[in-house]
Parts: structure tokens; C-alpha cells; sequence
């Protein structure tokens, strides 16, 4: 059986590892939260454009059963 300060500097090392590797991904996970957030805002001003532009082409009146021309 291995000394008590070998096993204590292997779980030390273990720890430290494991410590660096949460840090690194909780780095990524608050990255993809800001560009989650972005493309979020992102794509509800792409609807709220598209929705302006579909109500400018029918004058105001949205049909919701309404089919493109080519069916």
C-alpha cells in the first residue's frame, strides 16, 4: 500500500485537474449563454421584419390559411 502522502498528492493532482476542466467549461457554457441570448434577439427582429413585410404586402390583412399561388 502506497504512503498516505503519495495518495494525498495524487488526489491532490485529481482535484486540481478536475477543478481547471469546470472552470474551462463553465467558460464555454457563459460564451454560448451570451451568443444563445444574441441570436435569440437576433432571430425575433428577423419574425418581427418578416411579419412587417407580410403585413405591408396583404394591406393589413393576414390570412392565416392563406396558400402561396403556386398550389
Amino acid at each position: 500500500m502506497p504512503p498516505i502522502a503519495e495518495l494525498m498528492e495524487k488526489l491532490e493532482a485529481k482535484i486540481a485537474h478536475l477543478t481547471r476542466t469546470v472552470d474551462d467549461l463553465s467558460e464555454v457554457i457563459a460564451r454560448q449563454d451570451t451568443e444563445i441570448a444574441l441570436l435569440t434577439r437576433r432571430v425575433q427582429m428577423l419574425m418581427e421584419r418578416e411579419a412587417t413585410r407580410e403585413n405591408d404586402a396583404t394591406g393589413g390583412i393576414v390570412l392565416g390559411d392563406e396558400r402561396p399561388p403556386h398550389y
